[in-house]
C-alpha cells in the first residue's frame, strides 16, 4: 500500500490538471460526450480495459483480479445547467468533476502498481446523476453484475464535514418531485363568482401540505417550490395553475407514506375548492442504505490516510443521490458513499461553489486505500 501512496504523491500535479480539464468540459446530463472521451483516453493510455454503450456516455472499466467478487468504485460525470453571472450554462457546482478526477486517478494508481493480488476492481463512470436516472441506466447495462462492494465519494460543504476530515458514509434522504395541475374556471376579475380561481386553490393547498402527518417517526418535509398561473392580464381569473412539490424523507418507507398522503391531499383539496387537482410523481431517488462492513472499510481507509482523529461521524443530508438506486435494486451489495471535507463554500449547487483542491489528493489516497483493503484477498479476516 505504501508504494501506492508514494505514487500518488508524485501524481499531485497530474490530479490537479485532470480536475482543471474536467471542470472546463462541464456538460449537462446525458450530454457528457467530451467528459467521457477524456476519461476513455486516460484509461486507454494506462492500458485499462473499458466498455462504452449505445445511447449514453457511461463507462465501465475493469482491472482483472482473482475470483468473481468485484469491488467497484463509482463516479458521476454530469454538470448542472444553471445561471452563472447572468448566463445559463453547464456548471460543475456539485463537484462531479472532482469525483471523476479522484476515481480516475484511483484507477490509474492501481493499474500502475498492480503488484499485489486482489479481487477484480471495477470503475463506474456514470452519466445523468442530476436527473436521477444514470444509476438505473448503468444497472441496465450490467454495471453491478458480480459486484460485492460498491463505493462512492461526494464533496461536502464546510459546515457538514470540515477540511481535512472524512465521513465514512453520507446518509442521504429519499427525494421526489410531484408535478401537478389545478384546473378551475376562468372569469373576469370583477365577477369572481362566475369563476373558480386555481391560484386560491393553490394557496389552500400550500397550507394543507403543512398539516400532513405520518405514522412513521422518520423526518420528512413537503413544500411547494413552483407555481405558474395566469398571463399578463391583471383582470382575468385564470383557468389553470401548474405547480411543483418537493418531497423529502429520511427513509424509503416514510417517502412511500408521504407520497400517498400527498396524492390523497390533492384530491381532497380539489373537492373542497371545487377544482380538479392532479399530480404525477417524478424524479424519485431512494434514501441511503447503510452497510456496516462497507462503512468499517471506509473508516479504516480514511484513518490510514488522515488519522483516526480526522474520521468524523456519518454525514446526515436532506439531499438526494441516485447512487442509492444501486443498493435499492441490489440490496446484497455492500455499499457506502464517503463524505469528503474540502472547505466547500458557499454550498453545493451554488453557481459560485468552490473548494480547496488539496482535498483531491487525500481523497484519491483514501479511495485507493479503500479499494485495496476491500479487494485484498485477506479482507474477509478483517471482519
Amino acid at each position: 500500500m505504501s508504494q501506492l501512496i508514494n505514487f500518488m504523491n508524485e501524481q499531485e500535479q497530474a490530479i490537479l490538471k485532470t480536475y482543471t480539464d474536467l471542470h472546463q468540459l462541464a456538460e449537462p446530463s446525458w450530454q457528457e460526450q467530451k467528459t467521457s472521451q477524456y476519461i476513455q483516453e486516460e484509461l486507454a493510455k494506462a492500458g485499462i480495459s473499458f466498455k462504452t454503450y449505445e445511447g449514453h456516455f457511461g463507462i465501465v472499466a475493469d482491472i482483472p483480479g482473482e475470483g468473481n467478487e468485484i469491488v467497484a468504485l463509482r463516479a458521476d460525470m454530469d454538470a448542472l445547467l444553471q445561471e452563472v453571472k447572468g448566463k445559463v450554462q453547464p456548471n460543475h457546482s456539485c463537484g462531479h468533476d472532482a469525483h471523476s478526477t479522484m476515481v480516475l486517478h484511483t484507477a490509474l494508481a492501481i493499474a500502475a502498481n498492480k503488484s499485489f493480488h486482489t479481487k477484480p476492481i471495477r470503475f463506474i463512470f456514470q452519466p445523468a446523476e442530476e436527473k436521477g436516472e444514470g444509476a438505473l441506466r448503468m444497472m441496465q447495462e450490467g454495471a453491478l453484475e458480480g459486484v460485492q462492494y460498491l463505493f462512492g465519494v461526494h464533496l461536502r460543504p464546510w459546515m457538514e464535514v470540515p477540511m481535512g476530515k472524512v465521513a465514512p458514509a453520507i446518509v442521504h434522504s429519499s427525494c421526489a418531485t410531484i408535478y401537478g395541475v389545478i384546473k378551475g374556471k376562468q372569469a373576469h376579475a370583477s365577477r369572481p363568482q362566475d369563476g373558480n380561481n386555481p391560484i386560491e386553490a393553490a394557496s389552500y393547498l400550500i397550507q394543507a401540505l403543512q398539516n400532513i402527518r405520518l405514522k412513521s417517526p422518520d423526518s420528512f418535509s413537503i413544500k411547494m417550490t413552483g407555481l405558474l398561473a395566469g398571463g399578463d392580464s391583471s383582470n382575468v381569473i385564470p383557468e389553470t395553475a401548474n405547480f411543483i412539490l418537493d418531497l423529502r424523507a429520511s427513509t424509503n418507507g416514510a417517502m412511500d407514506e408521504l407520497q400517498s398522503r400527498a396524492v390523497d391531499l390533492l384530491e381532497k383539496v380539489g373537492t373542497l375548492t371545487g377544482t380538479s387537482i392532479t399530480g404525477t410523481v417524478k424524479e424519485f431517488v431512494p434514501a441511503a442504505s447503510l452497510n456496516t462492513e462497507a462503512i468499517k472499510l471506509a473508516k479504516m481507509a480514511a484513518a490510514s490516510v488522515l488519522g483516526e482523529e480526522n474520521v468524523v461521524d456519518n454525514c446526515i443530508s436532506q439531499g438526494g443521490e441516485d447512487f442509492h438506486f444501486y443498493t435499492l435494486q441490489k440490496p446484497e451489495v455492500k455499499a457506502t458513499m464517503i463524505g469528503l471535507g474540502c472547505d466547500l463554500r458557499p454550498g453545493l449547487h451554488h453557481p459560485d461553489m468552490q473548494f480547496n483542491e488539496k482535498a483531491l489528493l487525500y481523497g484519491t489516497k483514501i479511495l485507493t486505500s479503500l479499494l485495496y483493503n476491500a479487494a485484498s484477498k485477506n479482507n474477509e479476516n478483517n471482519h
